[in-house]
């Protein structure tokens, strides 16, 4: 107990510790903290649908009929029907032949990577060498991922951030072990979107197997919202497809789509499916009613990308330093960690909840403001967040003096 309490110390005193929010209502896209508005441009909310009317109402439905929980395993007596409901509507609008879902994204990796990986033996079973395996990962992975790799009994390596070179490096030199390369669709932190063509291909090259995390792209990147997949017009090409619901989607879990017979195995190997309760019927109920409304209602998304274009060409326009984000999340970096959490609370004291991500969630020296876009969001309301961005930018000595704001081309991924 003393190295926590030395460890919370310096984390503090290192001004590492993060703003944390008392949130007490949520009118997105704003919300009320400490009884004042604010801006919110930080949600995972992308579409707007956590609040939706047609959403909260098939959630209350769903409490009417079944409670507020399940209070039990999905292979014990928690399988409700409508959780089979629920994940035929994820395997039809992700175009894939079946979907399992867990009762959270961070739950699905931690359960489907070592169950895909590690054996499973007893009682007669076929049996694998674990150290015949080996995981192959992006470096930039999500932490979920790389928690998945930690408890796989199968070795882990990693490859430089979407470098197809080093991932051929790493392939080449292990032909004859059995394969599976990881990486994230949408990347979190820097907006980017993993060349999925380039490693469909090698994969076949090699004989390895592709896994996905579409977390940030599910129901906003392609055309029809179904995800990087649809965007590289690569659907049906991924051995295995994972993503969340508690982002565009607006609820809560996680969901996996693959071949039925992989869905059917992982139903009794997946550790953190087996030994948890199901979802809640209030999420699965709304979930499926996002899912309609996602398919239904494209203007939506296309609301979202033209916000999403005016706050990246505002930005710009500014002076900031942004990476290269191709989709809705929109890091701005500052790199100097204290230099950041000014920059996060400036813009609070003028409304906007923007909060500073530092190390250890980013590498030390790349701190930045990690901004993201809803689809509800008014131009004015973003017009309102480049003006704060402005006077805090200039106040820090970030940027220089604003420009005119040019409007670049709506971009609809």
């Amino acid at each position: 107990m003393d190295y926590m309490k030395k460890l919370l110390k310096a984390l503090k005193e290192e001004n590492l510790y993060p703003d944390i929010r008392t949130v007490n209502d949520v009118p997105y896209p704003e919300l009320i903290i400490e009884g004042r508005r604010y801006l919110c441009f930080c949600s995972n909310n992308y579409l707007g649908l956590s609040i939706h009317p047609e959403v909260k109402k098939a959630a209350i439905e769903a409490i009417q009929r079944f409670g507020i929980g399940t209070c039990e395993s999905r292979i014990i007596a928690g399988n409700l029907s409508i959780l089979e409901e629920l994940e035929q509507a994820i395997a039809d609008f992700k175009k894939e032949p079946a979907a399992m879902v867990f009762l959270s994204g961070f739950m699905a990796n931690i359960g489907i990577i070592p169950g895909v990986m590690d054996s499973f033996e007893g009682l007669g079973m076929p049996a694998v060498n674990n150290d015949e395996n080996l995981i192959i990962r992006d470096y930039l992975c999500h932490t979920s991922i790389i928690e998945g790799c930690r408890l796989s009994k199968s070795p882990t390596k990693t490859y430089l951030h979407n470098n197809m070179e080093h991932l051929e490096k790493i392939l080449s030199r292990n032909e004859h072990r059995r394969k599976l390369i990881i990486t994230d669709g949408v990347f979190s932190m820097d907006g980017d979107m993993a060349p999925l063509p380039d490693i469909i291909y090698l994969a076949k090259q090699y004989n390895a197997m592709v896994m996905i995390d579409d977390a940030h792209a599910t129901g906003v990147i392609g055309k029809n919202g179904r995800g990087t997949p649809e965007h590289f017009d690569v659907e049906g090409q991924i051995d295995l497809v994972m993503g969340t619901l508690s982002k565009a989607i607006g609820a809560l879990g996680g969901y996996l789509t693959s071949s039925r017979e992989v869905i059917d195995l992982l139903k009794v190997k997946a550790r953190s499916y087996v030994f948890s309760s199901s979802l809640p019927p209030e999420q699965v109920y709304g979930i499926i009613k996002s899912l309609q409304i996602i398919q239904n209602k494209p203007e939506l998304r296309e609301r979202l990308w033209k916000n999403i274009d005016h706050l990246k060409s505002g930005l710009k326009s500014i002076g900031f330093k942004t990476v290269e984000s191709e989709t809705q999340i929109i890091p701005i970096i500052i790199g100097d960690e204290e230099k950041s959490k000014k920059m996060a609370r400036l813009m609070f004291d003028m409304g906007i909840l923007a909060p500073s991500v530092t190390y250890p969630a980013v590498p030390e020296g790349k701190s930045r403001i990690r901004c993201t876009v809803m689809a509800t969001h008014t131009p004015q309301q973003i017009d309102k967040a480049l003006e704060a961005f402005q006077v805090a930018g200039d106040k820090l000595g970030i940027i220089g003096k604003v420009k005119t704001h040019k409007r670049e081309p709506i971009h609809v991924v």
